[in-house]
């Protein structure tokens, strides 16, 4: 039996008006869990938010792990993870032919050209996000919150992207302030930490 398709309204994004401030949570969500709910509860607060996207990837060029769980099934599986009126899940990468971070952004700054978007990233991914592709076009398209993670802050905090764009970073008691920044521009958030990750809970799974 094939795995059930995304439904239509799933591979476009959500409706956003000029003026709001949405942060965008990417990753292959395989499977969700409560870390990206609390990452994206967290930059809703300290980020003065009015949505926080999961964006939910066909693929992750970056993980070996072999193929992803069904996107339909990632897709409902996050819906049931976020619980909160102001995360949205989307799946829009696969109606545009793209898992790059880099092509995502600017199809969302060409489509809604009137808001504060944010990218949102754990202190993991910024270790090691000089992998990622067009990384450092990344930084200049849009503003980024970091989140703190258990056992990261050193590795991210030294990391070739902090040492090529370290003088954007900017406190983290301005943190309100980012989604407005022209970018380059950046913060490092602490708060709660949530050791939950998909690659241990794929791990207990198997």
């Amino acid at each position: 039996m094939s795995a059930p398709s995304p439904a239509p309204a799933d591979l476009r994004p959500p409706p956003a008006l000029a003026g709001m401030r949405i942060g965008l949570l990417g990753g292959s969500f395989n499977p969700p869990h409560a870390g990206h709910r609390l990452i994206s509860l967290t930059a809703l607060k300290r980020l003065a938010l009015d949505q926080v996207w999961w964006i939910v990837t066909p693929g992750n060029p970056l993980k070996k792990h072999g193929a992803p769980a069904p996107l339909a099934s990632r897709i409902g599986l996050s819906r049931q993870a976020s619980r909160h009126p102001r995360i949205k899940v989307t799946a829009f990468e696969a109606s545009i032919g793209t898992a790059y971070t880099e092509r995502t952004l600017r199809f969302l700054r060409r489509r809604f050209p009137g808001v504060q978007f944010v990218w949102l990233m754990g202190a993991d991914n910024l270790a090691s996000f000089h992998r990622w592709k067009e990384w450092q076009a990344i930084f200049r398209l849009m503003p980024i919150a970091v989140e703190d993670r258990p056992g990261w802050r050193h590795k991210a905090l030294s990391s070739p992207a902090t040492g090529r764009f370290g003088r954007f970073r900017i406190r983290e008691a301005d943190a309100a302030a980012l989604p407005a920044l022209a970018p380059p521009a950046w913060c490092y958030l602490s708060g709660p930490l949530s050791k939950l990750s998909s690659t241990a809970l794929r791990a207990l799974r198997r």
